[in-house]
């Protein structure tokens, strides 16, 4: 007859329970790891630069990744113009913005900047070695909640050819 108190089942349970739970989290883990959120200490510039970066490499380890990125730090103004999140991606993979996407290089300068709104003109280098410059305004989320005192995406000009694609 064996002999197994219920202390000795139950503890097998919650191991098997913890190994579990370590193995959902690895596997998850690194799909969202590399995702930043907005927080109060990633200034204007920091959210322009984290979008472009986002993608530049949008397909890194993650189809979509990018684009991704860039709708986290979307404000909600924006993304009741541009959301959900699907018709964003469509957007963006759309003939509008899609030279956004694995683009080769990008710069940012400030344009215009206070308390609660940035601007800053943003000249883009496509995949072809086109030329794009776009208009990129930010603003500090002034409503309660988690997002309170975050810099957000409000809006980004259509883009603006500056090389000759003809």
């Amino acid at each position: 007859m064996l002999d197994v108190s219920n202390s000795d089942v139950n503890f097998n349970i919650i191991v098997k329970f913890i190994k579990f739970i370590i193995i959902c989290i690895c596997l998850t883990y690194p799909l969202h790891a590399e995702v930043i959120k907005p927080n109060q200490s990633i200034l204007p510039d920091q959210v322009v630069k984290i979008q472009l970066t986002g993608l530049m490499n949008n397909n890194s380890n993650l189809k979509d990744k990018g684009i991704v990125q860039t709708w986290e730090f979307a404000h909600p103004k924006n993304r009741y113009f541009t959301g959900p999140y699907d018709k964003f991606k469509e957007m963006i993979k759309g003939e509008s913005y899609n030279m956004l996407l694995n683009h080769l290089d990008h710069e940012i300068e400030e344009v215009f900047k206070n308390d609660e709104i940035a601007v800053y003109e943003v000249i883009i280098m496509d995949n072809d070695k086109n030329y794009y410059k776009f208009k990129w305004q930010v603003e500090k989320y002034i409503k309660n909640g988690p997002l309170k005192d975050c810099w957000l995406t409000t809006a980004v000009s259509q883009p603006i050819p500056l090389t000759d694609t003809a």
